[in-house]
């Protein structure tokens, strides 16, 4: 009887270990689908940032996994600077665009820098015409300047590939996108600070330097992209 108690006790505590890992990792899966535009990732940062000092010229970088790998590979870049990074591996326009009040607006910057439109045309979230995306692009735009942030817009860095989309050939969308989001910048008066053509190779996309998998920036791909970037922030900062 000793022997048969303990065994039922030992499957009970097993039985109840393995409940609850399903349990957890159901509820995993239901809060990533339940968040589709991650509204949670920088929640707690957005409230540790608070608003800005006096005089602080804030920055908010809006994007995908370009922009969250950005302050890994080159912290530098943004530490002792009122940069914040608040890019999401992965995300397309529309998923921007539900956070954009949380992670731009609400956060009070000077200016935000938008680097977006590479997943959409990687299909990330189900198929999306070039007018999908600029619709996006210039809800954002219009948000910010409602709101007093000066709009910096970036160019989307060359691919031939997507590494996740064998099937898809993004080098025309993006020449086409990229064309737009100047156009509509120097139309509407906003900043607009071209990567693609100081990134691009003979073949229109990323050289083996600047990225290991032709989608994503090395080190050395960044810090091409810093220098116009800074540029680009305070030309808007001093534009009135």
């Amino acid at each position: 009887m000793k022997y048969f108690q303990m065994f039922c006790f030992a499957f009970f505590v097993f039985f109840s270990s393995s409940l609850k890992a399903q349990e957890d990792s159901v509820t995993a899966r239901l809060n990533q689908s339940n968040d589709w535009p991650q509204l949670r990732r920088y929640r707690d940062q957005n409230i540790k940032a608070g608003l800005p000092a006096a005089n602080e010229k804030r920055v908010v970088f809006m994007g995908n996994s370009i922009t969250d790998a950005w302050i890994n590979t080159d912290p530098d870049f943004f530490n002792g600077k009122p940069y914040l990074d608040r890019g999401i591996s992965g995300q397309t326009t529309p998923q921007m665009l539900v956070r954009f009040r949380q992670d731009v607006i609400d956060l009070k910057p000077k200016t935000v820098a938008i680097l977006a439109g590479i997943n959409d045309i990687a299909e990330n979230t189900g198929p999306s015409s070039l007018q999908m995306i600029e619709n996006n692009l210039m809800s954002m735009a219009q948000l910010a300047k409602a709101n007093g942030i000066k709009v910096v817009f970036c160019s989307v860095l060359p691919a031939r590939a997507f590494p996740w989309r064998p099937g898809i050939d993004p080098v025309q969308s993006i020449t086409e996108l990229n064309k737009w989001i100047k156009n509509y910048a120097q139309k509407n008066d906003f900043v607009y600070v071209d990567y693609y053509d100081a990134m691009v190779d003979s073949q229109k996309g990323l050289p083996a330097n600047l990225s290991k998998d032709g989608v994503h920036p090395t080190l050395e791909g960044y810090r091409i992209m810093e220098p116009l970037v800074v540029k680009g922030i305070e030309k808007a900062l001093k534009h009135k």
